[in-house]
């Protein structure tokens, strides 16, 4: 067969493979604890698993509705409202979704044309640059710096334009750990007042917050409500991450213009595991526990490594813990990463790939939402090093 040859001018030509991949590949290669990729390894409900599975029995197995089945729409909008005391129609203001990256990645491909600018915050979850760059705009990033990963206000002032289309913000933070503050949405708020800037908020992790601090939710905050999409997921709420389920928030205007994009996209989402979360979700207790759920699991694991020679500040959100490694080594943290995993049997995430500058702080991301057995593990080794 002769092999087909063309002139191919990528529209990502910076794209490399993603880190969670390289190192979840190298943890399989080298048979070591991976700690790297952020999905828990401890059961999901059974609850939920028979629900979906008896969705499935009654033959509700062909195509959901476009935005979603009713009933789940439903079930979101009156956790919304339980939880930040917030109206949204689900018939028009929720749009189920093929997991966060997808909504996301839709949102990007709905309203960013060429030349538009968007404002990014890094470290950032490695899908939001180069969706962007796909529709043609440009990202403008500002760095949270080690240890504390607050954000320069002016800065974002400074790189706001008139070519400004969007802010993207994550709280509870991935890599980091860390949380927006109310005096962050406060000036957030300020900032995009009398723009048409739209807001898209990463809220994957919003019920895994500690030590009794509140999510700081752009639905708290009126005049961020009115101009911006909220992102959530069921994956990181209730232990399923393969499932790849989540959902969308927005005022009409906007939803309306995500769902020209969505129906193109995915079209709709897993009809089963829609009947089974939405019968799910009526009760509360599935997911407010969560905060001390998985502080008792960070808790844990940090008591366990509180003799080692990594240093920390205990994660603010999500269920990922950053490690220095400042006073064992002076690699780059790359290449300190693959020497863990090849050395030691341990895989973590680097902190510096996820920077435009690859700012090195001698951290490491390690995820905790794993049994007690596999944080035991993983304190051994680390309490060797």
């Amino acid at each position: 067969m002769i092999p087909f040859k063309t002139a191919i001018q990528s529209k990502l030509p910076n794209a490399k493979t993603s880190i969670f991949a390289v190192m979840s590949g190298l943890a399989a290669k080298e048979q070591a604890l991976n700690l790297s990729q952020g999905f828990p390894n401890f059961k999901t409900s059974e609850t939920l698993i028979r629900l979906v599975s008896e969705a499935m029995k009654k033959g509700l197995n062909q195509y959901a509705p476009m935005p979603g089945i009713m009933s789940l729409r439903e079930a979101i909008a009156q956790k919304i409202d339980n939880t930040y005391r917030i109206c949204y129609s689900p018939d028009t203001e929720i749009t189920v979704t093929a997991g966060a990256t997808q909504a996301i990645f839709t949102i990007i491909a709905a309203f960013i044309n060429k030349g538009d600018e968007v404002i990014i915050f890094t470290p950032a979850y490695d899908c939001y640059e180069p969706s962007v760059e796909l529709f043609g705009g440009i990202v403008h990033s500002v760095a949270l710096k080690a240890p504390d990963y607050k954000t320069d206000w002016q800065q974002v002032k400074s790189l706001v334009s008139s070519k400004t289309k969007m802010i993207l913000i994550n709280t509870p933070h991935n890599p980091t750990g860390s949380i927006l503050q109310a005096e962050d949405l406060i000036e957030l708020q300020t900032i995009v007042r009398g723009t048409n800037i739209i807001i898209l908020s990463d809220e994957v992790y919003e019920h895994i917050i500690f030590d009794g601090a509140v999510h700081q939710s752009v639905m708290l905050y009126p005049e961020l409500v009115q101009r911006s999409f909220v992102v959530a997921s069921f994956g990181k709420t209730f232990h399923h991450t393969g499932w790849k389920t989540g959902y969308v928030l927005a005022p009409n205007f906007l939803m309306n213009e995500f769902r020209k994009a969505h129906q193109f996209n995915v079209f709709c989402v897993n009809h089963p595991v829609q009947v089974g979360l939405a019968e799910f979700l009526k009760n509360p207790d599935n997911y407010l526990g969560l905060p001390d759920f998985y502080q008792q699991k960070r808790d844990y694991f940090l008591n366990l490594i509180k003799g080692s020679r990594f240093e920390f500040a205990p994660a603010k959100g999500t269920y990922f813990q950053l490690l220095s490694y400042q006073n064992i080594s002076e690699e780059y943290d790359y290449d300190y990463a693959i020497r863990l995993t090849k050395e030691h049997k341990i895989a973590s995430i680097p902190i510096s790939v996820f920077y435009k500058d690859q700012y090195d702080a001698k951290m490491l991301r390690f995820c905790f939402a794993k049994t007690e057995e596999t944080l035991e593990q993983a304190a051994e080794i680390l309490n060797r090093i």
